[in-house]
């Protein structure tokens, strides 16, 4: 077969220099015939085999009869069904290309996203384990944000997947911001809409800010696929080489770099940096409310006996001054306040970690001199009881001593009759 090299050779002698076909033939030693082919193609040559066929050929047809009724049948399955006697590579390189004629190409359009517009939203589960406290460790949720027309990301550690951690996360990235895009997209995140319909938290942040959550189809992650590949950018250049203390260590290093990184790179999608398009985005958003939406973690419980609140797992001391009354508990990711009657009786920092018990030494205090105060009201009340108003001391009589008096006897012998 002619090379690629000979081919050119054969048309630039020819045709740039004029080499008549003899002259080539004896330069370059091939045949006659080679350099009129080489001189009437335009293309230049390639090997091709001729097919062999395949062992799959036979068994097609059946194999289209099924996927006529069942188009995403498993490999495995259709194998079963045919009597395949081979191995499975053949089958599956014949389905990869017979089955689309079936299933159907779901085709994916350019989106271009206008200023101020959408966010798209996520969670992102990085692998470290992030110290929380003394021998505890856990993988926690990371928020993403990304900004559809300028690409700008915005990111934070949250301590959980609930809806008022996920709502405090987005309330501290859109302040960051400064304002609202008129969509934020989510997937079927549980707290967000993971029946399908935006949940009641979720709803009233979006009502407060007069913007929209809109749900992502279910599997597909392409309807969000800036904020996906936010996450493997996240994945590949920020975790490699670093390690952390603490999610507050976590958070400073992942705004540092979000600042001198993510969002002062050049984007090729948008051929400028996000820092820079931010500007023409921001202008275009919809501005935050007076007042802020509800956000964190609420809840109204009567206060028991034991003066403890349980928010996720750990319980934090409140005044027991207040037990036996209803007290209102919010939880943002940084502190934990329970106020009764509008008084904030309780006040600690947000632990992260499982199980944990959270005591103000306060609180303690407080709870140890109302019960000495409840033991000396006892004494008082059972000294009380026991002598006259002059002071000389009751006689106690025993009960049976009463029993006689008044001629009662609650345990009387039975007497056995004779029958002489």
């Amino acid at each position: 077969m002619l090379s690629v090299e000979d081919w050119a050779e054969i048309r630039r002698l020819h045709r740039a220099e004029g080499v008549p076909i003899k002259e080539i033939v004896r330069r370059l030693g091939v045949a006659r015939n080679t350099v009129r082919a080489a001189l009437a193609s335009d293309r230049p040559p390639r090997y091709q085999r001729a097919s062999r066929g395949s062992v799959v050929d036979a068994f097609e047809p059946q194999i289209r009869v099924l996927l006529q009724d069942w188009p995403r049948m498993p490999v495995p399955v259709i194998a079963q069904r045919i009597g395949w006697p081979y191995s499975l590579s053949p089958l599956k390189k014949r389905l990869a290309q017979i089955r689309p004629e079936y299933v159907g190409v779901d085709p994916v359009d350019r989106t271009v996203y206008e200023p101020g517009q959408i966010t798209q939203c996520d969670l992102w589960f990085p692998q470290p384990r992030i110290p929380v406290a003394a021998g505890q460790d856990r993988v926690l949720p990371v928020l993403v944000m990304t900004l559809g027309f300028s690409r700008f990301m915005a990111a934070t550690m949250i301590p959980t997947r609930q809806a008022g951690d996920i709502l405090s996360g987005m309330w501290l990235l859109i302040c960051e911001i400064g304002r609202v895009t008129r969509t934020l997209v989510w997937d079927r995140e549980s707290a967000i809409g993971g029946t399908g319909r935006v949940s009641a938290p979720a709803a009233a942040f979006a009502g407060t800010l007069a913007t929209r959550i809109q749900l992502a189809p279910p599997r597909d992650p392409e309807h969000k696929g800036m904020v996906e590949r936010a996450n493997g950018y996240l994945e590949t250049s920020f975790l490699p080489g670093r390690r952390f203390v603490s999610p507050t260590d976590f958070n400073a290093q992942l705004s540092d770099w979000l600042a001198a990184t993510a969002n002062t790179r050049t984007v090729r999608s948008i051929q400028g940096r996000p820092v820079d398009l931010l500007e023409t985005d921001r202008p275009a958003m919809l501005p935050l409310p007076p007042v802020g939406p509800q956000i964190g973690l609420q809840q109204r419980i009567r206060l028991g006996r034991d003066y403890y609140v349980r928010v996720d797992t750990v319980d934090y001391s409140v005044d027991p001054r207040v037990i036996g009354r209803f007290v209102e508990v919010t939880a943002s990711p940084d502190v934990v306040t329970v106020s009764c009657d509008g008084t904030i009786v309780a006040r600690h920092d947000r632990s992260w970690a499982k199980h944990g018990v959270i005591t103000d030494p306060g609180h303690t205090a407080t709870a140890k001199l109302m019960r000495h105060a409840l033991a000396e009201d006892r004494q008082r009340r059972q000294a009380a009881t026991r002598h006259h108003a002059d002071g000389h001391p009751v006689t106690l009589r025993a009960l049976h001593d009463y029993d006689a008096l008044f001629g009662v006897d609650f345990s009387p012998t039975t007497v056995k009759a004779s029958n002489e």
